[in-house]
């Protein structure tokens, strides 16, 4: 089962959840100003992600809703959030996972549109900076090395979208990224040109927001 299709089916969920919680209400949409964090599903893909590589963490950070007409809002954020895969392995030899972890400041943009005061659905772009990386295992064999983020694409860019629903002051939301950069450099050794990771970035998370105005 790929990620996309997990996606899809978290949606569904959360849209019926929602609309079978929310009374129907006038559009509109205030200026607000706030935190929020939550629980990223991260992973690493060429073609598809995979669910078997799934990488679990967090993003933490600002957010901004702006208003430019009675249900529709332009909203800025600036998040930190830590993304990357895992691979678990067991053989005759050993058994146990290894996890390639990226450390990205995020900043989305995106337009978000009230459908009723208190349901929004939110679509858009983000842009990343790779602050620290690194690779774990676990298991029958321990290790831990940071990687010099110089070997690896600093800047990530992509698609992202999701679904947020509001009990002021506090919302929750569910949103997918699409990495459309790929995290590995273009390096040549011995003649041979490669890329690795030849990998971009696909990103699902459950997030948590609080209004501070």
């Amino acid at each position: 089962m790929k990620m996309h299709f997990n996606f899809l089916s978290a949606l569904t969920l959360f849209l019926t959840a929602s609309f079978g919680m929310l009374q129907a209400q006038n559009n509109n949409v205030n200026t607000e100003y706030g935190i929020k964090g939550g629980f990223n599903m991260s992973n690493l893909y060429s073609n598809d992600a995979n669910d078997d590589n799934v990488l679990y963490g967090f993003n933490a950070g600002l957010y901004a809703t702006l208003p430019i007409s009675d249900f529709i809002a332009i909203q800025p954020e600036i998040l930190f959030t830590t993304k990357g895969a895992k691979l678990e392995y067991n053989n005759a030899f050993a058994s146990g996972d290894s996890k390639f972890k990226l450390n990205y400041i995020e900043v989305p943009l995106l337009v978000r549109v009230n459908i009723t005061k208190n349901f929004n659905i939110h679509a858009g772009g983000y842009a990343s900076y790779l602050v620290s990386s690194k690779v774990t295992g676990s298991g029958d064999i321990n290790f831990e090395q940071r990687i010099d983020t110089d070997d690896l694409n600093k800047f990530d860019a992509g698609l992202a979208a999701g679904v947020g629903v509001d009990f002021d002051p506090i919302s929750i939301g569910l949103r997918y990224n699409y990495g459309l950069t790929t995290v590995g450099k273009e390096r040549t050794v011995a003649g041979t040109t490669y890329t690795f990771p030849d990998a971009k970035n696909s990103n699902l998370s459950l997030y948590l927001s609080y209004k501070l105005n």
